[in-house]
């Protein structure tokens, strides 16, 4: 399997279900979605270009109006390119057939 079709596999997957991020975007911003953590209360959206987030549910309910909070250090670019990067690493391995 490549990188993309892993990621497109886990996109069937209802967001709620999903274990890889995704992008979305509505009103001409665009959000790297984090899955949720078992921890977690909800997931998160973070700006793809920006150090930014907000609550998914926000994201969902308002799209492009959600309320966004500044995040120190991670952005939605950074969140996928980390998630891609553990991916290839993982193919590099063979976990993935």
């Amino acid at each position: 399997m490549t990188l993309d079709e892993i990621l497109a596999d886990d996109r069937r997957n209802p967001a709620s279900e999903r274990s890889l991020p995704w992008e979305e975007t509505r009103g001409g911003i665009t959000v790297v979605v984090e899955p949720k953590p078992h921890w977690a209360e909800d997931m998160r959206a973070f700006r793809l270009d920006a150090r930014e987030y907000c609550r998914y549910a926000d994201w969902a309910a308002c799209g492009a109006q959600a309320r966004f909070y500044g995040h120190i250090d991670t952005s939605g670019d950074d969140v996928m390119m980390k998630a891609r990067a553990m991916i290839a690493r993982e193919i590099a391995d063979g976990l993935w057939n």
